[in-house]
């Protein structure tokens, strides 16, 4: 059998490609990216496999060589034969240059070295799509596919932002020594700036609230008073230090709040906040309603 050569085939619309006919790769279990692998492979190839019974897609008659053009990757035909082959072969550049490139830039971020493994991605979705029975089934393709693209992005995101992450941790340990901040058993820190004696409000409660917010090199990525306007909103429906800032504070009360990575955004890039950043809030409680 001749080396497939997938992904370059995929990349060029009118390569030349070597043939694979219509063998399925078999998948290699070796670490969390083959399995992630194979569970995308098998968790896509659910919507193609409905289109083929549904008749939306192809002549079921001709199911190798849907599989064939899916294993080939290049395009064009007529025929229903010629049809279900350039289908395949469709659907194979769409896997390149969209499922394999978004799962790799959601999982490895910017670190260009790395990917999934196309072999196993294709050996699930083919597979699905012809309907046989997989290494696992398709509802354990879905916990897996979750399962493992989360646990490998927090790898990526560590070896990325972890830096930014023990700055924030250095920062936090060293204010919470300072005069007049308060940390609650969550690890969220505040320093009063003006006591307020309203109401305090419930999560679910209409609030009235000036910011501003900044990191902790001081850069503001947010006001309120830039903008001119407070903001009314309900504190649920922020993050979680504001929403345990805000079930804590007065009405008419003005507080500095420095809300840890995991009450704030997390690994997510949120704008200009980078993952696993510790921010800094000036809130001013102006009112509560109900």
């Amino acid at each position: 059998m001749k080396k497939l050569t997938f992904v370059a085939s995929l990349a060029i619309a009118a390569a030349t490609l070597t043939s694979c006919g219509n063998s399925t790769p078999k998948a290699d279990m070796k670490n969390d990216v083959d399995s992630m692998s194979y569970a995308i492979g098998l968790v896509q190839s659910q919507y193609i496999r409905q289109a083929i019974e549904q008749g939306q897609v192809i002549d079921t008659v001709y199911i190798d060589e849907f599989i064939k053009g899916i294993n080939e990757g290049v395009n064009a035909g007529d025929d229903k034969k010629k049809s279900a082959y350039y289908t395949g072969l469709q659907i194979g550049q769409q896997l390149a240059n969209q499922l394999v490139k978004g799962v790799n830039h959601e999982v490895f971020g910017t670190d260009s070295t790395k990917t999934i493994s196309l072999k196993n991605l294709l050996a699930g979705f083919v597979t699905g799509a012809a309907g046989k029975k997989g290494i696992m089934t398709v509802d354990e393709a879905q916990m897996t596919a979750q399962a493992k693209m989360k646990k490998i992005k927090a790898v990526t995101m560590e070896k990325e932002y972890g830096p930014n992450k023990k700055a924030g941790e250095k920062w936090l340990a060293e204010n919470k020594k300072k005069a007049g901040v308060v940390t609650l058993p969550s690890g969220l820190q505040y320093k009063v700036i003006k006591e307020g004696n309203g109401v305090i409000p419930a999560d679910t409660s209409m609030v009235k609230v000036h910011y501003e917010g900044r990191t902790i090199d001081g850069k503001v990525f947010e006001s309120s008073y830039k903008n001119g306007q407070p903001v009314e909103i309900r504190p649920k429906q922020f993050i979680p230090g504001w929403t345990e800032a805000l079930t804590h504070m007065p009405a008419g009360s003005v507080w500095e709040v420095y809300i840890p990575q995991e009450l704030g955004y997390g690994e997510r890039q949120a704008g200009d906040i980078k993952p696993f950043s510790t921010l800094i809030f000036k809130i001013e409680l102006i009112s509560v309603g109900k």
